[in-house]
Formats: C-alpha cells, structure tokens, sequence
C-alpha cells in the first residue's frame, strides 16, 4: 500500500507539473517572439529546463519505484541521482548560452516592443508556478521524495525569478533598456547555480553519503533504549530513491538465547522502522558483549 501510494503521489505532481509548465512555455515563446526581451527568453530558457527536467524525473522515477529484482537487490533508486546529473548538464549548458546572449545585448541594447504583454505572461507564469509549488508540497507530505523535494525547491526559486523578469520588463518599458540583459545574466548565474546544487546532490546519493548526523544519532538511540542491548556501534547509512539503508551492530549478552537475540533484532528493526516515514531497509549483526569490548 505505502509503494502504490507514494508512487501515485508523485507521479500525480510530475503530470500537473507538466501541465502548468507546458502552458508557460506556450505564453513565454509568445511573449519573447513578440518583444524580443532577453529576460524572457532567459525565463522561457528555465521553463524549457523545467519540463525537460520534470519529463526526466518522470520517466525516471517509474524506473526507479520498480521493486528489487534479481539483478538489482537493492532496487532501482539510484537512477533518481543518474536522471539528476544529466540534468545539471543539460542546465548548466543552457545557462552559458544565455548569459552569453545577456552580454551580447548589454553591448548592444535593443528597444523592447510590446513589453506590457510580457508583464502579463510574467503574472501569468507566477500564478502556475504558485499551484506547482502547492501540489509539491502536499506531495511531500505525503512521501518524503527527494526528487520531488528538490523539484519544490527549484520552482520556488522559480517565483523569485519571473519577479525578477516582471521587474526587468517594466524597466525597460520605463526606458531603462540595460536592465533587461542584466537580469538575463542574472537569470543564467541562477541557472548555472541550480545545476551545481543538483550535480552535488546526485553526487552524493551516487556515492552512497550518509544520512543526516541527527537521523543517525536517533538510530543509535533507539537501538540502544532496547533493554536487551548493551551497546551498539557501526551504523553505516545511505539512501537510494525512496529507501534508506542502514546497518548497524547490537551487542548482546552472551549467554542469551538465540531464538531471543533474533526477537531483539527484530523489535530494534520495528522501531527504527517506524521511527522513518520513508521506506528503510535495516541489516543488523549481533555481537556477544565479550567480543565487542
């Protein structure tokens, strides 16, 4: 039940986040083709980036939300952090390409035309990017995704960005004609900025960082709260997708009996379980107190 539904929830906000992306990237090529702005291309450059990233996830996260099989036992979730470097790539490329126009067009200023019409897709795109970043939330909620949290954050960056560009747009419609490829070069330091953040972040799922220091002394203390335990000591932690993995190491008075030391092991792995809203796997090892000092 706890996979149908997390797999539902963020299929559900890909679907709308395509949605309200696609309707962007309509008013945005609209707007640009009309007015020439250079802040609008940048935004219509981010938009671009937004489905195409969106799109990636997920096709991405059906993958990734497969069950483990016989040739990945550990399921399929690493390919979240895969889909993400390729991202940040394909980002980071579009952000040099534009900062690249914005510098061009400071060099060479060009009057803008029909400017109101990009203050009303520029209102437009903030009002779809308000309904996306409130279905994520509620997703996150719902599941603890990462890919999904990430994407959250992307979008309401996302606000502050068409802000940006609905300002650059009035200025130069005011007259001020630099503002706009100023804000377009401001748009493309946001955009190489996001895919070093998604870069790293894959990294680190790639390379099997640990969990947060608080999840882990929360493990630590759970297991260690048990009665029958003595001591606990090498917990190793890393996440893959929606699981998190830890093992850890209980030790045990020698004399118990194992049929009991197997019950301590599986009430230590319950309580941890139920300590996480996300999916764990937990492999834990008993050691006699005698030998673990």
């Amino acid at each position: 039940m706890h996979n149908r539904s997390y797999e539902f929830w963020v299929k559900a906000s890909s679907i709308v986040t395509m949605v309200m992306v696609s309707l962007m990237i309509a008013t945005k090529a609209w707007a640009w083709l009309a007015s020439g702005s250079a802040s609008m291309l940048g935004s219509l450059t981010d938009s671009l980036m937004d489905i195409t990233a969106t799109l990636m996830s997920f096709l991405v996260l059906s993958y990734a939300l497969r069950p483990a099989d016989d040739d990945h036992r550990f399921g399929h979730g690493k390919a979240e952090a895969l889909a993400g470097l390729g991202q940040a790539a394909f980002i980071a490329g579009s952000g040099c390409l534009l900062m690249f126009h914005g510098i061009e067009r400071l060099i060479n200023p060009v009057e803008l035309s029909h400017s109101l019409l990009g203050v009303w897709v520029s209102i437009f795109a903030i009002a779809c990017t308000l309904v996306i970043v409130y279905v994520q939330n509620k997703v996150v909620k719902h599941t603890e995704s990462i890919a999904i949290k990430a994407d959250s954050v992307h979008y309401k960056g996302d606000l502050i960005l068409n802000a940006a560009v609905l300002l650059a747009i009035l200025l130069a419609y005011y007259g001020v004609l630099y503002a706009d490829p100023l804000f377009a070069i401001g748009v493309a330091g946001y955009l190489l900025y996001n895919s070093w953040d998604i870069a790293t972040e894959s990294a680190s799922h790639l390379m099997d960082k640990e969990l947060p220091d608080e999840e882990k002394q929360s493990i630590f203390e759970i297991a260690r709260n048990h009665n029958d335990v003595y001591g606990v000591h090498g917990i190793r932690t890393r996440q893959g997708g929606k699981v998190k993995f830890i093992q850890l190491h209980l030790e045990l008075d020698d004399n118990l009996p194992l049929i009991r030391a197997h019950k301590v092991a599986d009430e230590v792995e319950l309580m941890i379980t139920q300590q996480f809203e996300s999916e764990v796997d937990i492999l834990i090892h008993l050691d006699p107190l005698s030998l673990s000092s």
